[in-house]
């Protein structure tokens, strides 16, 4: 008689699988960028493409990330890791993620934040929370961007403005109902809107809790994504 195969948890083993695959996409994206520097002169239209494939691999790796993420939630394995934190480093990381795209589309990226602004927070998952945003946004708008984070009544406030088409009125309408759960219909944007305010809720202070927030206008016109933390 044949043995069982052996038990096999594949939550557990797609964890791993994810955990590995971002670490090779984060190698990827170094060669990339050291690739893109060397060609800067002598292939321009090579540059270009280069700009693209990172853009995509570092899509590719938030949402990695982001599964990795929910999978320890789901698990109760996703302690925050809070420290304090100046915004000014947080949002200069952010531009350098995604610097060589923003060059090729020719985008004007603008960073509106006090340089003595600090704040506790749970840096590596806001940094991905606020890079996927600002990767959508690269997509969407026209030619400008602007991160900007100030405080307000005890609470940091991080918003992200583009000059593009803005949110669509179902979006608005219907924000609550996708950051409370993964609409898979609505492709990306459901789950990164799910995983923002699952972010946002976990940070939490003096009953506090953090949340985000979509609005249209603006500095340009077009989308305002909100997070604030308390």
């Amino acid at each position: 008689m044949s043995k069982s195969p052996l038990p096999i948890d594949f939550a557990s083993v797609l964890a791993s699988s994810v955990h590995d695959m971002k670490n090779s996409l984060c190698m990827l994206l170094q060669s990339i960028e050291l690739m893109h520097t060397e060609l800067k002169e002598k292939a321009p239209d090579s540059q270009q493409e280069l700009a693209k494939i990172h853009y995509e691999a570092n899509r590719l790796n938030t949402n990695l990330l982001q599964l990795l993420s929910l999978y320890r939630l789901e698990r109760d394995q996703l302690p925050l890791q809070v420290d304090d934190y100046y915004l000014t480093d947080l949002l200069e990381e952010i531009q350098l993620k995604n610097e060589l795209y923003i060059a090729q589309k020719q985008i004007e990226l603008q960073i509106d934040c006090d340089e003595a602004l600090h704040w506790f927070l749970d840096r590596d998952l806001i940094t991905n929370l606020l890079n996927d945003i600002v990767v959508n946004a690269i997509r969407y708008t026209q030619q400008r961007l602007c991160i900007r984070a100030f405080q307000k009544d005890q609470v940091l406030v991080i918003e992200v403005h583009d000059d593009g088409a803005g949110f669509p009125e179902n979006m608005l309408t219907n924000s609550k109902q996708l950051m409370n759960k993964i609409e898979l219909s609505r492709g990306h944007t459901g789950l990164g809107l799910f995983f923002a305010h699952l972010i946002a809720s976990a940070h939490q202070h003096q009953g506090q809790t953090g949340r985000i927030a979509l609005t249209n206008g603006g500095y340009y016109g077009g989308g305002v994504f909100q997070l604030q933390l308390p």
